[in-house]
């Protein structure tokens, strides 16, 4: 190697290329995008990469190959780590004729990004929770040779390490990597830890290539033997070489197709999308309200008391305020400060509401008013102040940096609690909406997604502040539910394992019919109180009391249930079981968009234990979560799964219309449904119903205070 060094000469012309290439190679990883695998994670073909996807992404799979398909949820959760939950479903699995249902999930790890020399470096874990048949590991290494040819290198174990397999290089650390014990299946959905980096090994490896912005060709050598459909005769693969072609569309979508071994086709269809990034024009918003010029009738009447006022007069800033989303709830002036309370009608992000109210009220007041307090308010209540100096809005406004700057100058506290059975103006009592609703089944091994839909009816009556009766009624128009014929082999309480029969045996549902007080029982402390026929199986008496004080991340609550199970014909009878249930709980805000939750206690079926929570939402509104629960219930009695957990999705109503709204729509994906850990569904829970107006939420929405 000296000798070497030696009859290197480092001229300048050198020295600049070699720097050059490196920068051309630190950014290439960054440029490029990976595209996805079969298995619905960035990588060749089967072969994974050690490439990651744009922090936030989201991403569909679904790929066919011979008797296999495989339909995975893609989230890549940090800029360095990825998961994904999979979906297959293979053909003649079971003695030539029976169908097998997989659910799996992956995890992968980026050790290293690509910098300069030095290449991307993963380790990842594929199937590791699960029934262990795609279960593999692998470590791996992906360079950019040019901006549009990348090269791949790994080590697999497990199905990663089937094909031309070598001795276990981490036998040198500990004598147990040098077996791979077989996977104790059980009821299925453990991690099975004993398992990893053990066995024999197998080096893959491939080439992709980046033919222009939207086709890319790739090439690898597998180290997959497909020992599993070897040994049930589902026929070989003798080469270890795949190619294929991936397209990719400008509206997210992709398509691509391959050949496994020289001779079995495949295809797959892709939909990605980052939640970083908004899905509508910010001019569907509107402008905002302008600070200048002031109305003449802000100097004339403002001084009046409000309960005086000639009804133009008082109408005049309900009006304005309507037109900007927002809906007036009350205002009072003390010397030189406007007490404005408020509820938001339009916006996804408190500090819009904020933003946009005080720029009215800067219009409609005259200029001896110089402080602003602006109450926000849900259901009546008080959650949140803001105070903010009528001088900082006219001089930041223009101000580049002019949101994050009026921020730092607001205070925002907690709200005082507003007069107690205050009466709703009589217009503002009964509310209705008109609309359709969806409501999904997955998973069932008959049939992976069923489905029904329909018109709903939502009405509300609203005679004083924070006591509201409202009803839910749903009149199913389609339903493939109802054709679901498996039955509950549950040895617990058939909490939720015998959900389809409210689906079979109703015709028309009262989904809720509940009356539902909220109420401050004094500063940081939130209470709530249901009663009524409080969801679908279910009807009964809730009680939660929430401590959160608004500059916290940390809030604590507590909530206690009675629960009686409701008729399956979704009307108003009730059948024999009945529980009570409840829990503590803690919630906590870890910023960069994550907060999570821990709820311990009992759940519908009598059984004890706790549900962990981590959620990530993004400033476009999309949230994504994922959760478990361990209760005292052992697996085996638990039945398939062993435990109950899943993946939600929220995703605000204004990525479909492309107009503003404060409303979102989501689902819960279970692998599988059971009865253990199975909790009470009540709305209005108090922490996500004040959540968005507290101050760390505030803070993070605040660039949108003059929009």
């Amino acid at each position: 190697m000296r000798a070497l060094r030696s009859q290197i000469a480092i001229t300048p012309a050198l020295s600049s290329a070699l720097v050059g290439a490196a920068h051309l190679w630190s950014t290439t990883a960054a440029q490029a995008d990976p595209g996805f695998s079969v298995y619905g994670t960035p990588g060749l073909i089967e072969m994974p990469t050690a490439e990651v996807m744009d922090d936030g992404q989201l991403a569909f799979t679904f790929s066919q190959f011979a008797d296999t398909s495989k339909t995975t949820l893609f989230f890549q959760f940090l800029p360095y780590v990825y998961g994904a939950f999979r979906y297959s479903v293979i053909d003649n699995f079971v003695g030539g004729t029976s169908a097998n249902y997989d659910r799996s999930f992956d995890l992968h790890i980026q050790l290293a990004e690509e910098r300069g020399l030095r290449p991307a470096i993963a380790v990842g874990l594929r199937d590791f929770l699960g029934t262990g048949i795609y279960s593999s590991e692998y470590l791996v290494a992906t360079k950019s040779i040019t901006p549009n040819f990348s090269a791949t290198a790994g080590i697999g174990w497990g199905r990663l390490g089937s094909r031309n397999e070598f001795s276990n290089p981490l036998g040198v650390l500990a004598d147990r990597f040098d077996t791979r014990p077989p996977i104790d299946v059980g009821q299925g959905g453990e991690v099975n830890t004993n398992v990893w980096f053990r066995g024999d090994a197998a080096f893959f490896g491939g080439l992709n290539w980046n033919v222009t912005d939207q086709l890319s060709l790739a090439l690898e050598y597998s180290s997959d033997n497909y020992e599993t459909e070897r040994a049930r005769g589902a026929g070989t693969l003798d080469s270890p070489i795949n190619f294929g072609a991936k397209y990719r569309f400008q509206s997210g979508w992709s398509l691509a197709g391959y050949v496994n071994g020289g001779e079995t086709f495949g295809a797959q269809l892709s939909f990605d999308l980052n939640p970083k990034r908004p899905n509508f024009n910010a001019g569907a918003e509107g402008e905002g309200p302008a600070l200048a010029p002031r109305l003449p009738l802000a100097a004339t009447s403002w001084n009046i008391p409000l309960g005086k006022r000639a009804p133009g007069q008082e109408m005049d800033l309900e009006t304005a305020l309507r037109a900007q989303g927002i809906q007036l709830d009350g205002v009072r002036q003390e010397g030189d400060t406007v007490f404005l309370e408020i509820e938001n009608r339009q916006w996804l992000k408190q500090a819009q509401t904020v933003g946009r109210a005080a720029r009215v009220l800067a219009r409609m007041t005259p200029e001896t008013v110089r402080t602003f307090v602006i109450i926000l308010r849900k259901k009546g209540v008080p959650i949140t102040s803001v105070n903010l100096k009528r001088r900082d809005l006219y001089e930041l406004e223009n101000d580049l940096d002019g949101a994050w700057r009026s921020y730092t100058r607001a205070v925002i506290e907690d709200a005082p609690a507003g007069p107690a059975l205050a009466p709703i103006p009589a217009g503002r009592q009964f509310e209705y909406s008109f609309s359709p609703y969806f409501r999904f089944s997955f998973f069932d091994p008959d049939e992976p997604l069923r489905y029904e839909f329909g018109p709903q009816l939502n009405l509300s009556y609203r005679p004083i502040e924070g006591l509201t009766f409202s009803t839910n009624l749903r009149y199913p128009l389609y339903s493939t539910i109802d054709d679901a014929t498996r039955t509950s082999d549950s040895v617990l309480p058939r909490v939720r394992t015998d959900t389809v029969l409210y689906s079979q045996q109703s015709d028309f549902e009262i989904n809720t019919l509940t009356a539902e007080y909220l109420f401050r029982p004094s500063e940081d402390l939130f209470g709530r109180v249901t009663a009524g026929y409080l969801e679908t199986m279910y009807a009964g008496l809730s009680g939660e009391l929430l401590w959160a004080p608004t500059a916290s991340r940390l809030a604590l609550g507590v909530e206690l249930n009675y629960a009686r199970k409701r008729d399956f014909d979704g009307l108003l009878g009730l059948q024999s079981y009945d529980v009570v249930t409840g829990h503590a709980s803690a919630y906590y805000d870890f910023g960069n968009d994550f907060y999570g939750q821990v709820d311990a206690g009992r759940y519908l079926a009598g059984d004890w234990g706790a549900t962990f929570t981590l959620k990530r939402e993004f400033n476009s509104g999309i949230r994504v979560g994922g959760f478990f629960t361990l209760t005292d219930v052992p697996f085996s009695e638990f039945g398939e799964g062993s435990f109950d957990k899943g993946i939600t999705f929220e995703i605000p109503l204004s990525w479909v219309t492309g107009q503003p709204s404060a409303n979102r729509f989501g689902t819960t994906i279970r692998p599988i449904t059971r009865d253990g850990g199975a909790r009470l569904d009540v709305s209005t829970r108090l922490y996500e119903f004040i959540r968005d107006s507290r101050a760390e939420e505030l803070k993070d929405g605040w660039g949108r205070f003059y929009r």
